[in-house]
C-alpha cells in the first residue's frame, strides 16, 4: 500500500463536543460521581474514558440516588424523563444536541397546529426514542425506509408533517421525502429533512474521498448511526469499506492488493482513534504517503448550559 487519504471534516461534531464538555465541566464543578443516563455519545472509548474520571452511566433515572447530578445524553430524551428526574429531586444538566432539540420543537409545533407527524428514523435509536417521547402515543408515526411510505397509516382528514432523525443518509432521506410527497401531496416539512450539518458534511467528504481511494475505513462505533451511514456510502460507491471501533478491528488481509486507503470517522469518534489507525498502517506498510482531503472546515460551536458557563 502506498497512500492514506484523511477526510476533512471527520470526527467530533459540535453537538458531541458540547456533550463531552458538559460532563467534564460537571465533574469539575460538582465532583464525582456524576451520573449520565445512557451513553453520553455512541463511542465506547469516550464512555470508558469518562467512567475512569468518575462518571456512572445508568439506563434510567431511577438508578440515580436522590438529589444527585444527572446528565442527559446528546441524543435527547423523552418528556417523561425530565418529569422522572424532577420527582427524584435530581439536578439535571441537559447535554442534548441543540439540533436534536430543534427537531423536538418542530414536532411540538406541528402537534399544536393539529397535524399528525411522520418521523423518518431508525427504530430503537436513542434519538428516535427521545423524539417519539415528546408527544402522546399515536401522535407520531415512525417510518424507516422508502417501502414504509406505502404502508404507513395516518389519521384520516388530518394535515400531515414530517420530521427526521438528524444522522440519516442524505440520499436515502431525500428519496423517502420524495415518496412521502408523492403519496401525501399536502405534507409539509424541510426539503432536506432535519439532517444535521455534520451528517451532511461528513457524507459529502466521504463521497468525494471514495473517488480517490481503493478502500474506506470509517472509525466509529457499531451503534453510531452516522458512522454506519459513512461506511454504507463507501460500499455504495463500489469500494471495500469497513466500520471499525479502533485498531483492534483491523485485519491485515483487508489490504491485499490495495494501493490507497481513505479514512474518515463518525461524529462521536475522537481523533486519537483515527491517529492510532494511521500509526498502525505506518507500522505495517513502509514509505506511506499521507494526504489530507479537505472538503470544508467546520467552525460551528454550541454553548454549554448556563450552569456550567464560567
Amino acid at each position: 500500500m502506498k497512500k492514506i487519504v484523511l477526510a476533512t471534516p471527520r470526527g467530533f461534531c459540535a453537538g458531541v463536543d458540547r456533550a463531552i464538555h458538559v460532563v467534564e465541566k460537571a465533574l469539575e464543578k460538582f465532583g464525582a460521581p456524576i451520573y449520565v443516563r445512557h451513553e453520553i455519545v455512541h463511542n465506547k472509548f469516550v464512555v470508558d474514558t469518562l467512567r475512569e474520571k468518575g462518571v456512572i452511566f445508568v439506563d434510567e433515572v431511577d438508578e440515580v440516588p436522590e438529589g444527585s447530578v444527572v446528565i442527559f445524553s446528546a441524543h435527547g430524551v423523552a418528556e417523561h424523563i425530565y418529569a422522572d428526574a424532577e420527582k427524584r429531586n435530581l439536578k439535571v444538566l441537559d447535554a442534548s444536541c441543540p439540533l436534536v432539540l430543534k427537531v423536538h420543537y418542530s414536532a411540538k409545533r406541528h402537534y399544536n397546529a393539529g397535524r399528525h407527524i411522520i418521523l423518518i428514523g431508525h427504530a430503537g435509536h436513542a434519538e428516535v426514542e427521545g423524539t417519539l417521547g415528546q408527544l402522546p402515543e399515536g401522535a407520531i408515526s415512525l417510518i424507516q425506509n422508502e417501502a414504509d411510505v406505502a404502508t404507513v397509516q395516518v389519521p384520516e382528514g388530518k394535515e400531515l408533517a414530517y420530521i427526521t432523525q438528524t444522522t440519516l443518509s442524505v440520499a436515502e432521506t431525500r428519496k423517502i421525502i420524495e415518496a412521502l410527497k408523492a403519496r401525501f401531496p399536502g405534507i409539509i416539512g424541510p426539503d432536506a429533512g432535519d439532517l444535521c450539518y455534520a451528517t451532511g458534511n461528513r457524507q459529502a467528504a466521504v463521497l468525494e474521498l471514495c473517488k480517490q481511494v481503493d478502500m474506506l475505513l470509517v472509525v466509529g462505533a457499531k451503534n453510531s448511526s452516522n458512522s454506519s451511514r459513512l461506511m454504507e456510502l463507501g460500499l455504495e460507491q463500489g469500494i471495500k469499506s469497513y466500520l471499525i471501533a479502533g485498531v483492534g478491528d483491523l485485519d491485515p488481509a483487508w489490504f491485499d492488493g490495495i494501493e490507497s486507503v481513505g479514512i474518515s470517522s463518525g461524529a462521536s469518534a475522537p481523533e486519537v482513534l483515527v491517529q492510532d489507525v494511521v500509526q498502525w498502517l505506518k507500522s505495517h506498510f513502509s514509505s506511506l504517503n499521507i494526504e489530507n482531503f479537505i472538503k470544508l472546515v467546520e467552525s460551528i460551536k454550541f454553548n454549554l448550559p448556563r450552569e456550567l458557563q464560567d
